[in-house]
């Protein structure tokens, strides 16, 4: 047998193949470049793979998700599917579009947006502004209504950025307009707003069917209603001091954001929220209360010198929540004017976003001045109405006034005597108090006597101080040369804005200034002739003085600004109370009988009160220690 022997040739050959072989994967190994490139490759695969993962968990979606034209094949409902998830079903309807439906009542026309399915514009057809254009308080995008709610299959979805389907019907002479956000026939999320034919006051609820295992109810369901709110009226600043956020808590309580330029509150148990303008309110109210409320005001108005389109911002943000799975949150929708008489005939505590005082000031604006001024108009122009309640008032305030002079007068006689009591115990100041009080006990005048009366009428002058503003019925009224009694009146426009005064002359501050001056002069007369001159104490006659001349020049700058009605107000108010006083003056006091009076009731003995008793003994104890120590 042939024995094998290594053929050298094939040993040369194998070598030169392997050569070849790692000649050529050393030519086609990947440089510091390439392998730098294939890692930076290998992560951005990671991180995607990381980033599908996450969407794939929880997608929230915004405007550009959502089509305004209907799927029509398998791939754009695959696409609105992977976006929209069981809500895709509302982007293949025919109502996928931004169409709106409009709705009109005697009082209101709607107009309701597919998208969103809230309320697009709302003007309110019996009014117009003080330029004479319609009234609308929400148009152009300036107020927004919307819901944010999670989904069980991890999506985060907004109201105001999906398509609902509109149906009108009739219910008698109701209309109902229902807005459906649906996942199919059977299953939606339904927006039902109900309108009466001579209402403001609109039924709404939000009810959810079938949607139990499509929202996720373990997830905080948030529904955001905001508004800027439109000027309306002649005076910007004006309109703003009235323009406020009010709500309602705690089962009746009410409260307001207040003044200030940007403000924001967390509020429980609330049951209505009033976006309020001066004459004109969009209010939300709750069946059941609101857990939570969470409150924002802003101020857009940064210079009231320049003309202005919104005069504030307003947010509410509310928790809906869930039973059975369902939503199902009843409510109202009041779109109309901040009318006292309207709004209290609701019965729902309405009436106090109309700013009428707290306390006694309201209760007299409720129960005496909005009565008698809502009888006066009824027969008369409301300018003369207002000038008979002024009349009114101050016949029902003259017995006040007249016992306020009455007591000056005292006050006047009794100084000769007053001083001399001065000079004589000028070294002893607690037997010049005593004799003092002694005096003024025998005479039966009293320094505060005067000051009682005016007490007495300050709640009455706060009352109408509050009214007037706030009467609607004065809106667009007018009176002589007042164009509207609810705003400004003008005789004169001025080329230039003088700070805290404005850009015009109203004639009816000038004369209630004028009247209020009068009036001060013969006040202030009387109460110097009337105080004794007492060492140690401020000249009070130079306080008058000043006082004498600045309450007008407050009221000419304060009420340039405010309604014609107020200052007319207080022009007559002043005219009369002038009036009453020559009168009293002339013809009802005599000083020489009051000096007659006063010496009679002198030398009878005055029974004194256990008060009078206790504080003569303290006053004379005081002096038995006062001489012992010396």
């Amino acid at each position: 047998m042939e024995e094998k022997k290594l053929d050298i040739n094939s040993v040369i050959g194998f070598v030169l193949i392997f050569g070849i072989l790692m000649y050529m994967l050393w030519q086609n190994q990947p440089t510091p470049e390439e392998l730098k490139a294939q890692e930076k490759a290998k992560q951005e695969e990671v991180v995607k793979e990381q980033k599908d993962t996450e969407e794939a968990q929880t997608k929230e979606t915004t405007a550009e998700d959502y089509s305004a034209v209907a799927a029509t094949d398998s791939v754009q409902v695959a696409g609105l599917k992977n976006k929209l998830g069981a809500f895709a079903y509302s982007s293949t309807l025919p109502s996928a579009s931004d169409k709106e439906t409009v709705v009109e009542s005697d009082l209101l026309k709607l107009t309701f947006s597919n998208k969103g399915g809230f309320l697009s514009e709302i003007k309110l057809k019996k009014f117009v502004d003080y330029d004479s254009i319609p009234i609308y308080l929400v148009k152009d995008n300036n107020s927004g209504f919307n819901i944010n709610f999670g989904t069980t299959d991890s999506r985060i979805l907004n109201t105001k950025d999906l398509y609902f389907e509109p149906t009108v019907t009739k219910n008698g002479d109701n209309t109902i307009v229902s807005m459906k956000l649906k996942v199919s026939e059977t299953k939606f999320l339904e927006y039902r707003y109900e309108i009466k034919k001579d209402d403001y006051m609109l039924g709404f609820s939000i009810k959810s069917q079938g949607l139990n295992d499509v929202i996720n109810s373990s997830q905080d369901i948030n529904l955001d209603w905001k508004i800027k709110t439109y000027r309306h009226a002649k005076s910007i600043s004006y309109e703003n001091r009235y323009t406020d956020l009010i709500y309602e808590y705690e089962g009746g309580k009410d409260n307001n954001l207040g003044q200030r330029s940007d403000s924001d509150k967390e509020v429980d148990d609330v049951t209505y929220i009033a976006f309020k303008q001066h004459f004109f309110t969009s209010i939300l109210l709750a069946d059941t209360p609101f857990k939570t409320a969470s409150l924002k005001s802003k101020n857009l108005v940064k210079d009231e010198e320049v003309d202005t389109v919104f005069t504030k911002y307003f947010e509410a943000k509310l928790p809906l929540e869930m039973t059975g799975g369902e939503i199902n949150k009843n409510m109202n929708w009041y779109f109309g004017p901040t009318d006292y008489k309207v709004l209290n005939a609701y019965d729902r505590n309405l009436d106090e976003v109309v700013p009428l005082g707290w306390g006694i000031f309201g209760w007299i604006n409720r129960y005496v001045f909005i009565p008698l001024f809502g009888f006066l108009s009824s027969f008369l122009p409301y300018g003369f109405a207002i000038v008979f309640m002024t009349i009114m008032v101050r016949i029902v305030m003259s017995p006040v006034t007249y016992k306020s002079y009455v007591s000056q007068a005292k006050m006047k006689v009794l100084k000769p005597e007053i001083a001399e009591i001065n000079e004589k115990y000028k070294d002893n100041a607690m037997k010049k108090q005593q004799e003092t009080m002694a005096l003024y006990s025998k005479a039966g005048a009293s320094p505060m006597a005067g000051c009682l009366p005016a007490l007495v009428q300050l709640p009455v002058f706060y009352a109408l101080f509050q009214f007037f503003p706030s009467a609607f019925d004065l809106r667009q009224k007018s009176f002589l040369w007042a164009e509207d009694l609810s705003s400004y009146d003008v005789i004169a426009k001025l080329p230039f804005h003088v700070p805290l005064y404005g850009d015009h002359v109203s004639l009816f501050p000038i004369l209630a200034s004028v009247a209020i001056f009068f009036y001060m002069q013969m006040t202030t007369g009387q109460q110097m002739a009337s105080q004794p001159t007492q060492e140690g104490m401020p000249d009070m006659s130079k306080m008058m003085k000043y006082m004498m001349y600045f309450s007008p020049l407050m009221m000419l700058f304060f009420f340039n600004n405010y309604a014609s009605g107020l200052s007319l107000y207080y022009f007559v108010s002043n005219l009369i109370t002038i009036g009453i006083m020559l009168v009293i003056k002339n013809y009802i006091i005599d000083e020489d009988k009051i000096h007659a009076k006063i010496q009679e009731n002198k030398k009878k003995p005055k029974k004194q009160n256990k008060f009078q008793k206790k504080m003569k003994e303290m006053m004379e104890e005081a002096e038995k220690q006062k001489k012992a120590k010396k």
